[in-house]
């Protein structure tokens, strides 16, 4: 998994609350096996029209939006059925950051589990944020952030410095690139040492 330290980036407003991980990545996509993949197909249902065409209406389809990397949401995002497909469509469409008040709790998980990280700030403070991303694109220009996990931090150019709060050990993994398998390798010498002591054969040996 790859390591989240600092990361800048163009900001996709999505002004929607309670949006759904069947929205964001639609049931009938569910079939692949890999994990990649998936971004072609992420918010299907609202970025196309019948006719397979991009629906200009939809809020990454506009032009400053394009291969933003920090989506910023409203309350609840990630709510509904627990698929770990929806990180996995975000993360391959290209998103590293999702900011929003809160989160649902088992896309909030996954989200860490899988490289990326949502960040929980106060409804005045996103409201700030959409606030300040609309004065950007009136003006002609994508509106940027910096997320720093290290200091905890989100900033923008323009004055806009806020902290937010990460459980310590999910910081940790994320800035080590760690998901769980990743975690449990940087024991394999204590975990073949206990099998051995309980005559377990070792991880791929006889037996195994």
């Amino acid at each position: 998994m790859q390591p989240f330290t600092t990361h800048a980036g163009t900001v996709a407003p999505m002004d929607r609350a309670n949006v759904d991980t069947d929205q964001i990545i639609p049931k009938q996509f569910l079939k692949r096996i890999e994990r990649t993949g998936f971004g072609q197909f992420l918010f299907f249902d609202w970025r196309f029209l019948p006719d397979g065409t991009p629906d200009p209406a939809f809020e990454l389809n506009r032009p400053l939006r394009h291969g933003a990397s920090i989506l910023l949401a409203r309350r609840n995002f990630g709510c509904g059925s627990s698929r770990e497909h929806a990180p996995w469509a975000l993360s391959d469409h290209g998103f590293r950051v999702v900011i929003a008040p809160t989160f649902a709790d088992i896309f909030y998980a996954n989200c860490f589990q899988n490289g990326m990280l949502p960040v929980k700030l106060d409804e005045a403070d996103v409201d700030e944020l959409f606030r300040r991303a609309a004065a950007a694109e009136a003006a002609g220009s994508p509106y940027r952030l910096t997320v720093d996990l290290g200091a905890c931090e989100i900033r923008d150019d323009a004055g806009f410095v806020r902290a937010f709060a990460v459980d310590p050990f999910r910081r940790t993994c994320l800035l080590e690139g760690l998901d769980n398998i990743g975690l449990s390798l940087k024991h394999v010498d204590s975990i073949a040492a206990w099998e051995a002591a309980h005559g377990l054969p070792p991880v791929g040996g006889p037996g195994a």
